[in-house]
């Protein structure tokens, strides 16, 4: 089944929603808006309301209040006590999610997202200028802090859907090794079983089906151990780097794992190039090897998802529209041949 990333060029929110609902009504996602507001960039989005937060332009660093250690000790009672109310996403920071929420009468399932750990933390910083993910005490509490938000987002998308999936998108996990974590600005290294935990602090949130998306190769083997039901990444241009874990794949299969293929590019010159028939042509080469782990081909079309490489935001309004229309085409072309 057809479904997106998040991100859209638009800036009017009904018309996002429109385009999203045109082409993916049996999973759409509702849109980010990064062009309408600079607080829909993923990483502002997420961040209001966490104690001492300021945003300054498109960057964010934390400056800790004078109640500062009380407010943290307030995520944590609420991340205890699932009291997940008081940390919505306001409009003003999401329109879509909220247009979407009010605009949609029913879908079986209904795609939300949200900014990961470790891509939160790598991207803001202390007072210092140091990632948020080089101090331990701020690293937990905003991993319980998105908990908090991912249970919120979920809970709301159950107003239009009954099975909603929260992705937690990670471009991030790009600095992922096969040990560590590294962080180029600081010059330091975090234990990989430091970062699984970050990310599953905010993965058990999520009641229902959950994603991880990444937009660039990196070590594999640890969204795929992790608890997901859905790994997301960008199939057009990095395939190979997923075809050096055939056991991981195999055993995320087994189970009953699922794949979003983003086999459909959202570069304008790469999208002009590209037919249906090219990209199936394309996701075919992706998906052979794995069938050479007794998992045939059709098994992998039925535990799969196709998507765009990433988000749409960078796009002109045609392109984006297009690129949604090749995922819905191919996805259908592909479920006739296969009956699916």
């Amino acid at each position: 089944m057809p479904t997106a990333i998040g991100s859209m060029p638009h800036t009017n929110v009904e018309e996002a929603c429109s385009v999203v609902m045109k082409h993916l009504p049996a999973i759409p996602a509702w849109p980010q808006l990064p062009m309408r507001s600079t607080k829909e960039s993923m990483n502002i989005q997420f961040s209001e309301g966490f104690p001492g937060v300021v945003v300054d332009g498109d960057k964010i660093h934390v400056e800790p209040p004078a109640k500062f250690e009380a407010e943290l000790k307030q995520i944590y009672i609420d991340q205890k006590e699932n009291n997940f109310d008081k940390y919505a996403v306001s409009a003003e920071h999401a329109a879509g999610l909220h247009a979407f929420i009010s605009g949609v009468k029913m879908a079986e399932i209904a795609k939300g997202q949200i900014t990961g750990p470790i891509t939160w933390g790598f991207t803001v910083t202390d007072k210092d200028g140091k990632s948020a993910l080089c101090d331990e005490t701020l690293a937990e509490a905003m991993a319980k802090f998105l908990r908090l938000k991912a249970m919120w987002q979920e809970n709301a998308l159950r107003k239009i859907s009954r099975h909603p999936i929260i992705f937690v998108d990670e471009p991030s996990l790009v600095f992922l090794s096969s040990s560590y974590f590294y962080l180029p600005r600081e010059k330091i290294s975090i234990p990989k079983e430091k970062v699984a935990a970050l990310l599953e602090e905010v993965l058990r949130g999520i009641k229902g089906l959950k994603g991880m998306h990444c937009c660039g190769g990196t070590n594999w083997s640890l969204p795929l151990n992790s608890t997901i039901d859905i790994l997301s990444f960008d199939t057009y241009n990095y395939a190979s780097s997923l075809t050096r874990y055939p056991d991981e794949v195999k055993s995320f299969f087994g189970r009953s794992g699922n794949i979003a293929w983003g086999i459909v590019p959202n570069n304008e010159e790469s999208l002009a190039k590209e037919s249906v028939s090219s990209l199936s042509d394309r996701l075919g080469e992706a998906m052979a090897p794995f069938t050479r782990d007794d998992i045939s081909f059709k098994q992998i079309l039925k535990q799969s998802l196709l998507t765009p490489s990433c988000g749409l935001a960078g796009l002109s309004h045609e392109a984006a529209c297009r690129a949604l229309e090749l995922v819905a085409e191919l996805s259908n072309n592909l479920r006739r041949r296969y009956t699916i």
